[in-house]
């Protein structure tokens, strides 16, 4: 555990106004915390106060009060400890430059009330790429867990619902490898398997049928990737973007090889893809197993997969949830509710 960035001190609250706001049988406690100079009080309390009232909003059971640098809080014993962490966590959150926004009060907050050991400073400052002018951050415990495992291990599969990042992660740490000279390559794969509807006959290229397909990896790349060297580096064969019955035959050395939405692959498919695998490779699968466009009677090769290799060393398997989500608040809301319909079903 790293040292606290903020001091605090402890006093009984005896009003009698704020006993009155107890709950009967809830002892209230004042909390104060100073704010060390070096952090500017507007960056952490945020333009019009917006982090300050996130804070509030999340905690209407204790009053938050600013005066200088120095911030007090009055409520139950228990939630003024957890806002004093929270207020520890954005202050050093600060200090390694991320910016301080509702979002991330809100996220956490969210990992703080999750029972577990992970610290939201940890998540929030970590930095997977500095691109174009931006930095790329991992924004929930799960996904930090998932870019580690993409560190550690040759193959990781990121199984999750729609706007978790699976995707968009793998992206830029397939960038960073390749920056770094880790690999030669990267390589990006998907099926083309249309999404329950029926296109017909498409006109044009082989190139223009298959474009649509691989639409969400592109703009992925284009937010990591200068745009006006993506033709260059995919003339080169730096940048490989094909559908998955390319990948048949070949064997991908020095290579980052992401397939995406995997939820789409045959069981078969699956298993050809995986012994694609070069030396000096690595490979991230990503999929929503949830979201099967497969023909009926198909199964999925994402949904068999872990049974298969569950005792093969050098695999991870990261499963991302609702609380993952980065998208719009109501994308969590959305799934969680899928989630409880399909239950009803089975």
């Amino acid at each position: 555990m790293k040292e606290r960035t903020a001091h605090a001190e402890h006093m009984a609250e005896t009003t009698p106004d704020r006993q009155r706001r107890s709950l009967p049988g809830t002892a209230r406690v004042e909390h104060r915390i100073t704010i060390p100079s070096s952090v500017s009080m507007v960056e952490l309390l945020g333009m019009d106060d917006q982090v300050l009232r996130a804070v509030e909003e999340g905690f209407r059971t204790v009053d938050v009060h600013v005066r200088g640098n120095e911030i007090t809080l009055g409520g139950p014993a228990g939630d003024v400890a957890l806002v004093a962490r929270l207020v520890d966590e954005l202050v050093e959150t600060a200090v390694a430059g991320t910016p301080l926004t509702p979002d991330v009060v809100t996220r956490s907050v969210a990992m703080l009330t999750a029972g577990t050991a992970t610290r939201p400073a940890d998540v929030l400052t970590f930095n997977i790429l500095s691109t174009r002018g931006r930095t790329i951050r991992a924004k929930t415990a799960g996904q930090k867990e998932y870019v580690d495992a993409i560190d550690r291990n040759t193959i990781t599969f990121g199984i999750g619902p729609a706007g978790t990042g699976k995707t968009y992660l793998a992206m830029a740490k397939a960038v960073q490898a390749l920056q770094a000279r880790q690999v030669n390559r990267i390589v990006l794969t998907r099926p083309a398997v249309e999404a329950g509807e029926r296109l017909g006959f498409l006109p044009g290229s082989l190139s223009d049928k298959i474009d649509p397909y691989l639409r969400p990896l592109y703009d992925a790349l284009h937010d990591m990737v200068d745009p006006e060297s993506i033709p260059r580096l995919m003339e080169a064969g730096t940048i490989e973007v094909a559908p998955l019955a390319y990948m048949r035959g070949r064997t991908l050395n020095d290579s980052f090889i992401i397939l995406d939405e995997a939820q789409n692959t045959s069981a078969e498919q699956m298993k050809m893809f995986l012994t694609r695998l070069g030396f000096g490779s690595k490979v991230v699968v990503t999929g929503d197993v949830t979201q099967v466009d497969l023909p009926s009677g198909t199964t999925s090769g994402l949904r068999v997969v872990e049974s298969i290799l569950d005792d093969v060393d050098d695999v991870a398997f990261c499963r991302m949830s609702s609380s993952d989500v980065v998208r719009h608040r109501l994308v969590s809301d959305i799934i969680d509710a899928y989630a409880r319909w399909d239950s009803t079903k089975r």
